[in-house]
């Protein structure tokens, strides 16, 4: 019964925000808390809930200070070089843009943290796509979809588990795997490619002098929710407009999402040479600020959440001491802090009835007793195939601490090796990071000001999709 339960709340939340019949904060929230009450435990709700709460308050604090920081060094400018170098780089070719989206996220996501890697990547890329009227979607699409095969790195989180929960070295997981993991990784270039040329077929070239133009940056709401360039360039739609719920096709796939406000788009001050909050002449120490901050974070000086405060604090009190304008730029920032750290805390819901009714528990159990007895010897393949659905659907912890070691011990009874089991484990974190249940996808989808359920149609088929190229390029070569 918890088995049938758990697999019917996870497709019930997948299909209300995905149909857009609920905001996802209200069916992280509302739809465990019913199926709680279903199996008959309401009574342990509140448990179930503060348990789950105290797991993500320290992610949920990190990404609040992390978004205040970001926020502040895209205010002074300090991403405004790599916007401008990067636009004269693609020359207005969407083709260029998509792919360099890739490969950015990709260079960012060395540090191992997905919520830092989606903030420095849609800091950079977010006025570009906007200037050029391109699907959001496809950025928010990519740049998960990159960070996710780069998310294997040993320090990144899911390799250490793996070698944690089997007792082997992360670098035999891991090092073996390089050549499938950069077939992963070159698979999405190759996809935000031909994304690219999507785009491209769809709103035609601009000249550089047209994107840089200023008056290109008023966007006008069209008549049927899409949006209509006033200059700089043909009509176009699907370009996460401001409207809510403003979409538009990509090729085939949905639209970019939706955006904020009306008239002037505020998602141009990126480029804005203007703006009032512009600290040129502290440009290198903010510079410096924030390298000293990321490398404090990947030699782990200090928890992420204190380097984070700290940072936020540092950044605040040198670029803005006038108390008004700390006010005015924490007060600028607080509808992004409000919307991720309310899904990570409504997540925190999710998760905590999922583990603590035991659902998840029985849903591991019945899919590795649902594996037919002739697949023993296979069970490497079975686990990257597994890890796909498995690791989307729940935690990284529930699945390296909870259902790999009985893999392992499935395969194991077969002749097949821990380490090939961890290897295969890995195949399917390209997918993981679009998982709702993972804090960072909020970060992304939130400063892209894309639907959550927009993102989730878009993405996860191209997902999916990479995830099984690595595990395909690891029985390849013989890694797996």
């Amino acid at each position: 019964m918890l088995t049938v339960l758990g697999f019917a709340m996870i497709a019930t939340f997948l299909v209300l925000i995905m149909m857009k019949k609920m905001s996802p904060i209200a069916a992280l929230v509302l739809i465990p808390a019913l199926f709680c009450v279903a199996v008959g435990q309401g009574a342990q709700l509140g448990d179930y809930v503060i348990e789950g709460v105290e797991k993500l308050a320290p992610t949920a604090a990190m990404l609040m200070f992390a978004i205040v920081y970001f926020g502040v060094m895209i205010d002074v400018g300090l991403f405004d070089p790599i916007v401008r170098g990067i636009l004269r780089f693609c020359k207005a070719d969407p083709v260029r843009v998509v792919v360099g989206t890739a490969v950015l996220a990709a260079i960012v996501s060395l540090d191992g943290d997905g919520s830092t890697t989606f903030m420095i990547t849609v800091s950079a890329m977010y006025p570009l796509y906007k200037r050029l009227g391109m699907s959001l979607v496809v950025m928010t699409g990519v740049a998960a979809t990159a960070n996710g095969v780069m998310n294997t790195l040993p320090w990144g989180g899911p390799t250490a588990r793996a070698a944690t929960a089997l007792k082997v070295d992360a670098a035999d997981i891991f090092v073996p795997m390089i050549p499938a993991l950069a077939m992963g990784l070159l698979f999405v270039f190759a996809l935000a490619y031909v994304l690219g040329r999507r785009e491209r077929r769809r709103i035609g070239y601009l000249t550089l002098d047209e994107v840089l133009e200023p008056q290109s940056e008023t966007v006008l709401v069209a008549a049927g929710g899409g949006t209509k360039r006033s200059a700089g360039g043909p009509d176009s739609t699907g370009t996460g407009g401001t409207g809510p719920g403003a979409t538009g096709p990509v090729g085939a796939d949905a639209g970019a999402g939706a955006g904020t406000g009306t008239g002037a788009d505020e998602g141009f001050q990126g480029l804005d040479p203007s703006r009032p909050t512009l600290r040129p002449r502290l440009y290198w120490f903010n510079a410096g600020l924030t390298v000293a901050l990321l490398t404090a974070m990947i030699l782990e000086l200090l928890p992420i959440p204190v380097l984070f405060l700290l940072g936020a604090a540092l950044a605040l009190t040198v670029n803005f001491p006038n108390m008004a304008d700390q006010k005015a730029r924490l007060a600028a920032h607080a509808d992004n802090v409000l919307n991720v750290a309310g899904m990570v805390f409504a997540a925190a819901v999710f998760t905590g009835v999922l583990t603590g009714t035991g659902m998840v528990k029985h849903m591991a159990d019945w899919l590795v007793g649902a594996i037919p007895e002739g697949m023993g010897p296979h069970m490497a393949l079975v686990t990257g195939l597994l890890s796909l659905p498995l690791t989307y659907f729940m935690s990284n912890d529930g699945f390296y601490f909870g259902v790999l070691p009985v893999l392992a011990e499935a395969g194991a009874a077969h002749g097949v090796s821990p380490l090939e089991i961890a290897r295969a484990s890995i195949a399917g974190q390209a997918l993981h990071m679009s998982s709702p249940l993972v804090p960072a996808v909020y970060v992304l989808v939130g400063m892209a000001k894309v639907e959550f359920g927009d993102h989730t149609r878009f993405t996860v088929k191209w997902a999916a999709l990479t995830s099984l190229v690595v595990l395909a390029a690891g029985i390849l070569f013989g890694i797996i």
